[in-house]
């Protein structure tokens, strides 16, 4: 995959116990004058922040090691593994890749774990810039939709932005079965208030649309909510002035069935 292998075996080292740790760490809090006492085992010391402060009604958490839980521990070894062959096959590439990057495409696309976008397009890391969210939307008063758009586009220099649907999505699922928003509710969750534009588009659909229809009908509409951004209206009216390449927004849909990315032919530029 572009010089960057992509393995999805475990090996028989992810099997093995972790070795003990030689040097066992002892903890103090920051407002604490004690110092540890001498043991025969070396010791680390480890401030821990005061954290009287917070709020103590709040359920209390303890400190833990993500290598306590076997899976995750896995995915440590798999990362220290993948990295090992990386710089075998390709040495140099993250000493490269730490002075910066330099992504073609910014990647909207559903945090669905089926989805992964450096994998599905084979691209090296630095290629894509990426934001994802519940059914690859974009909302105006998006804070965060808007400033990594802001940043790919501003600072970065990505030449297009791909709105990228898919099979089976289970945000437009849940809004596809959902009754209209009521515009008098007094409570709601995070994630209604997010598919609230998704119920309300899938609302304005014939009766009879299906699921698939909605998740098409989504990205055309995002890749129009995308070109209709401060962002890209700044871009083009600057490519306009100057004759330098606007940024172009593409809408995407991958099958999950067949693995391949689909072009919905919505894609969208400036007129002049």
């Amino acid at each position: 995959m572009n010089g960057i292998p992509f393995r999805s075996l475990r090996s028989s080292a992810h099997l093995a116990r972790r070795a003990p740790s030689a040097t066992k760490p002892t903890f103090r809090h920051c407002n604490t004058a004690s110092t540890p006492q001498s043991t025969t085992t070396p010791t680390t010391t480890i401030d821990l922040p005061d954290l009287s402060r917070f709020n103590k009604n709040k359920m209390p958490s303890k400190q833990i090691n993500a290598a306590d839980f076997p899976l995750l521990q896995t995915c440590l070894t798999d990362n220290k593994e993948w990295a090992e062959r990386v710089s075998h096959e390709n040495p140099g590439f993250f000493a490269n890749s730490a002075k910066g990057q330099s992504p073609f495409l910014l990647w909207i696309g559903c945090a669905d774990s089926r989805v992964p976008e450096s994998v599905v397009l084979g691209r090296k890391p630095g290629e894509i810039f990426v934001h994802r969210n519940i059914a690859n939307q974009f909302h105006h008063n998006d804070d965060s939709a808007n400033a990594v758009l802001m940043y790919a586009v501003g600072n970065l220099g990505v030449q297009h932005v791909a709105v990228v649907g898919h099979t089976a999505c289970g945000g437009c699922l849940a809004a596809h079965g959902a009754p209209k928003p009521d515009e008098n509710a007094t409570e709601s969750s995070a994630l209604s208030r997010f598919l609230d534009p998704l119920i309300k588009l899938r609302h304005s659909l014939p009766e009879d649309a299906s699921i698939d229809d909605l998740i098409v009908a989504n990205v055309k509409k995002t890749v129009k909510t995308v070109c209709e951004s401060d962002v890209i209206q700044a871009n083009w009216k600057k490519a306009k002035e100057t004759g330098t390449q606007p940024v172009y927004v593409h809408g995407w849909l991958k099958d999950l069935s067949t693995g391949l990315i689909k072009d919905l032919e919505c894609s969208e530029g400036p007129d002049f």
